[in-house]
């Protein structure tokens, strides 16, 4: 019998915790909470609304904000759209410019970009070989002309995390509005909104162990700046979001952040110690090199280069191993990393980069039996090179790919 697939890619999603399933089943069916939450005339509606503010409030908690501060979207990329569009719509033609970091995810990239065809004035703010942004560079660009100023708290691919306080404080002090992507570090490290000086901070469930489809953005109460939605139609969510609340979807987001609040003093420790010995057992022997080695970094995620080694051969060698070469938008785009290059990684470096990225179901002997994998591949590839890479693209071709 084939041995289970080892999964070290939750940094792309995690698999829904059985008590999240649970509490999203209790809203589906005509025995559960399956109103329309904005049917507040008869008893069934008004018992959907309640379960989505005991979910908006413990979204609230993890972050401690107000519950009337989070927006529910359809995910992190909507939230991240809406910060930056409706600040910038509801702020132009006085304040035109964006500034953005070169590493962040490609929902804020993306959409500064296409504002720029509105007329945004983008700047994208390099980062150091850490991954870093620096206050001293970010400075000068925050001025009467800039709308919003977002960068990401903990990077997707590098695992490194931002001082986001310092740079908050920044905006703040400059009349600048600050956005931050926190996806990946919702759960994993203490969030306070007030402490970060952040005014709007996008969120995401199923980084958290919570379903697909749904997210938060979180705007501060006193934002002096009315959000432009989105999506008309109805004015819900106060008016920043409309259409009907997925009672089921935001139910599960709650629980999702109940049990990472309960879980947050549990789980980041053990799983760093995991992180760790997985980094210790590839950069033996020279074996692997870890990026960003000297940033501050988030329990779950290590990107490590394999010189030598292509990664993408190295992902077809690996058989039941999941672990991806960068973020799942880059790879559905069949774009190499932006991120390994920000940070001064050469297109060979970047091409033989791995991301490993752990979670609360990782075991030790998941991270054994990983480690053990990698290093027999890597080390198979480099006495084959450069038939490796001839080995990847005959598999692509046997299995359809070209």
């Amino acid at each position: 019998m084939p041995s289970a697939p080892i999964y070290l890619d939750y940094a792309a999603t995690t698999p829904v915790d059985p008590a999240v399933a649970r509490a999203m089943g209790s809203c589906l069916t005509s025995e559960g909470t399956f109103a329309n939450p904005a049917s507040v005339t008869h008893r069934p509606g008004r018992a959907a609304r309640a379960r989505v503010e005991d979910a908006r409030a413990r979204v609230a908690e993890l972050l401690h904000a107000d519950p009337e501060e989070i927006v529910f979207t359809s995910g992190a990329t909507e939230a991240n759209n809406l910060a930056l569009t409706g600040v910038f719509r509801a702020l132009r033609p006085e304040r035109t410019r964006i500034v953005v970091s070169a590493i962040e995810h490609p929902s804020v990239l993306d959409t500064a970009h296409a504002l720029a065809e509105e007329g945004a004035d983008v700047v994208v703010v390099g980062v150091d070989p850490e991954g870093r942004v620096d206050p001293a560079v970010l400075e000068p660009l925050l001025d009467e002309r800039t709308a919003l100023c977002s960068v990401m708290h903990v990077n997707n691919e590098l695992g490194t995390v931002q001082d986001i306080e310092r740079l908050g404080a920044l905006c703040r002090s400059r009349g600048v509005l600050f956005h931050t992507d926190a996806v990946q570090s919702a759960g994993k490290i203490p969030l306070d909104v007030h402490a970060l000086a952040v005014d709007l901070l996008s969120l995401s469930a199923h980084k958290l162990y919570g379903p697909k489809g749904i997210g938060a953005l979180y705007v501060r109460r006193d934002l002096p700046v009315g959000l432009v939605p989105l999506i008309h139609g109805g004015g819900h969510e106060r008016g920043r979001r409309s259409g009907t609340l997925a009672t089921h979807q935001i139910v599960g987001m709650g629980e999702a952040y109940r049990l990472a609040v309960e879980r947050l003093s549990e789980d980041p420790p053990r799983v760093a110690a995991l992180r760790d010995r997985l980094v210790e057992l590839l950069t033996a022997d020279g074996l692997g090199r870890l990026n960003a080695r000297g940033a501050e970094r988030v329990s779950g995620i290590a990107s490590l280069t394999f010189p030598g080694v292509v990664g993408e051969t190295l992902l077809y060698f690996l058989g039941d191993l999941a672990v991806s070469q960068g973020s799942a938008c880059g790879a559905a785009r069949g774009e190499s990393s932006h991120v390994l290059k920000a940070i001064g990684l050469s297109p060979l470096e970047a091409h033989a980069t791995i991301r490993f990225s752990l979670g609360r179901e990782t075991t030790e002997d998941e991270i054994a039996r990983a480690a053990a994998l990698v290093r027999a591949a890597v080390q198979d590839l480099r006495r084959r090179a450069p038939r490796g890479e001839a080995s990847a693209t005959e598999h692509r071709r046997a299995h359809g790919h070209d």
